[in-house]
């Protein structure tokens, strides 16, 4: 379990990316923070692996402070993948997918045998194991981060905007593959993004921000569209727009889905 209790901070200059932020994420769960550009979702991630210390307030980890735990052991001990990827572009993916393990100390056979393991468990051909990045398309780049992050099976998985610089087929692809391993691993999970379609598939909990990191509502995806708490949810949203605004008819004796511009989106299944 991951806490945030009032959890405050502010730049040399008075800057001021998170003003009062408290939040549990649950574990075993995904628990997405969506927001605009800026308004604080990436600073509260790597506040989890101290790569932003807080200017004031607790992050912990199992109730015990992360400002507590060596940076680096910290770090290791947590799997973390960003948007570019974050591949040392000079080592081939099975050294890029060994690093931290290499890091910790691991032998060499078992690390070599970890290797194919999640090489497999992400979807990447073996035959890729001794390329380097930029030989490999956007979305392989990305599995072979998401196999790194997992390389020491840690207990955390931080992801920030992992897929948003895929095209939107692979990252349809990333998000479904990211759900079957969840499903297998049970990981805790804290993964920011934007997109609130991509919060609302990957989320198990959802905690929608404004500017300062201020949480303007948290729940479960179904929840939140249920109730959006105020105007700007119902507009970040979009419940009132496409896809969200679902309604039933009835078309030839059977119960159809329309969305708002009256265009089919399913059958309605009695069971």
């Amino acid at each position: 379990m991951i806490q945030f209790s009032s959890v405050r901070k502010e730049y040399p200059g008075g800057a001021v990316a998170v003003e009062d932020f408290t939040l549990t994420a649950p574990t075993g769960s995904v628990t997405v923070l969506v927001g605009s550009s800026g308004c604080g979702k990436t600073t509260l991630l790597r506040m989890v692996n101290r790569m932003v210390d807080p200017s004031a307030g607790v992050v912990s980890i199992d109730g015990t402070s992360v400002a507590e735990r060596d940076p680096v052991e910290l770090r290791r001990s947590i799997g973390y993948v960003m948007q570019s990827g974050g591949l040392l572009p000079h080592k081939s993916v099975a050294d890029n997918i060994q690093t931290v393990a290499k890091l910790r100390g691991l032998p060499r056979r078992e690390r070599e045998a970890r290797v194919d393991e999640l090489m497999a468990t992400v979807g990447l051909d073996p035959e890729l194991a001794d390329r380097y990045p930029a030989q490999l398309s956007g979305g392989q780049q990305q599995r072979v981060g998401v196999a790194r992050a997992l390389a020491v099976d840690p207990n955390i998985l931080l992801m920030d905007e992992p897929f948003g610089a895929v095209d939107p087929l692979v990252r349809s692809d990333l998000q479904q593959e990211l759900l079957e391993l969840q499903r297998t691993l049970a990981k805790t999970v804290v993964f920011v993004t934007h997109d609130i379609d991509e919060a609302f598939l990957l989320g198990d909990y959802v905690a929608i921000l404004e500017v300062g990191a201020k949480v303007v509502q948290h729940g479960t995806p179904e929840e939140i569209l249920a109730n959006p708490a105020n105007d700007f949810v119902e507009a970040f949203i979009g419940a009132d727009r496409g896809a969200r605004s679902l309604r039933v008819v009835e078309r030839s004796g059977q119960k159809i889905v329309v969305d708002g511009t009256g265009r089919v989106a399913g059958r309605l299944s009695e069971s």
